[in-house]
């Protein structure tokens, strides 16, 4: 029977390809789609660029990561979701990239992209999802909920003494993009003092009473009573949270990162937990995916760990969102306007956000 299947597999694949050959010879514009679209969402595309004047022949294939082929990717004019990186190199005729997920390191390298080829990602499509997971984790961690779970499993009836509350707390949001910048908004909303750091220099939004850059990073550490990360993978945030950062951090401080695992070293984590240094953590993600049986961070105390799914596709907002980001850029490509979301090959984040205005809602 698996067999059988392989075999139907293999066939559907090499009628997909030799689909896409016709498409090139004839100079139809293909736009491949990996992410998990119901039937409305495919109208909804295709739609959008059946009424954009002049968009011309056009083919949507529509195939899930893991049966993505080099010849799909090679043919493809635009492509919507996520495909194996080391396929776009050899995409002549890619003009775009509309990214599923809101990092995008593993497509700014050199070489992986190719020429004139521009990156979009999915910024705006993850932030109320996400924050509420956070602030989920927040209230955890501050109300002990986790040890009172722990005691459930042991029958034992036991008071674990005092909390903290959100209210007159201090919140510092490393990275105050739509996630920590929803994430800000709701602990604002609950009586948090919220601090918010950015790489660039903005004006400071009414729920914030501080907006700073980078370099008042250490300064505002030991202000904070909860740290909150949601930043991108980037050679300049690779360790950022190290041993020598997280001693700044105020003692019993929280610590959260929704941002890529590669930000806190593993045992500098587990020793900050250890030593009492941090009150608490909660990460939804790790140095190493899928996290490993053996590593210390499932024993470490006061830890929460989720396995990088305070996003996917869970909540089903996010999807929608994600379709309506790409018809979005779908406009602007047909057209020739600004796309959203567009991602700096030399930083790893967005040029700029263009706003995407009064959106159609999809039937």
């Amino acid at each position: 029977m698996i067999e059988r299947l392989s075999s139907i597999r293999k066939a559907e694949a090499k009628n997909n390809d030799e689909n896409l050959q016709l498409k090139e010879d004839i100079k139809v514009k293909e736009i491949l789609v990996s992410i998990p679209v119901k039937e409305r969402h495919k109208a909804y595309l295709e739609n959008t660029v059946a009424d954009i004047p002049g968009s011309g022949d056009v083919h949507f294939l529509y195939e899930l990561y893991e049966n993505i082929t080099q010849k799909m990717v090679e043919n493809a004019d635009v492509i919507i979701g996520t495909v194996p990186a080391k396929y776009l190199k050899g995409a002549k005729h890619l003009e775009l990239v509309q990214l599923s997920s809101a990092g995008a390191v593993e497509y700014t390298h050199p070489g992986v992209m190719p020429s004139g080829a521009r990156l979009a990602n999915a910024t705006g499509a993850y932030g109320p999802a996400i924050s509420e997971h956070m602030l989920g984790m927040t209230l955890m961690l501050m109300k002990k909920l986790n040890h009172y779970q722990d005691n459930m499993k042991t029958h034992d009836w036991k008071d674990e003494g005092p909390v903290k509350t959100i209210v007159d707390s201090v919140t510092l949001v490393v990275g105050m993009g739509d996630i920590g910048g929803q994430f800000a908004r709701k602990m604002n909303a609950l009586g948090s003092h919220v601090l918010g750091i950015r790489r660039n220099k903005v004006s400071k939004p009414d729920f914030l009473e501080g907006m700073y850059q980078m370099d008042a990073l250490d300064d505002l550490l030991g202000r904070a009573d909860i740290v909150a990360c949601s930043l991108p993978g980037t050679k300049e945030t690779d360790h950022l949270f190290r041993k020598e950062r997280l001693s700044k951090m105020k003692r019993g401080a929280i610590l959260l990162n929704v941002g890529r695992g590669s930000l806190i070293p593993t045992e500098d984590l587990c020793e900050a937990l250890k030593s009492g240094r941090l009150g608490g953590a909660a990460v939804d993600v790790t140095e190493t995916e899928p996290l490993p049986a053996d590593s210390p961070l499932w024993d470490a105390p006061n830890l929460l760990v989720t396995p990088h799914v305070s996003g996917n596709y869970h909540a089903v907002q996010i999807l929608e969102s994600i379709v309506e980001i790409a018809a979005y850029n779908l406009r602007q490509i047909f057209s020739g306007g600004h796309i959203k979301n567009e991602v700096d090959f030399q930083t790893g984040y967005r040029k700029f956000c263009e706003p995407a205005g009064k959106q159609e809602e999809m039937k």
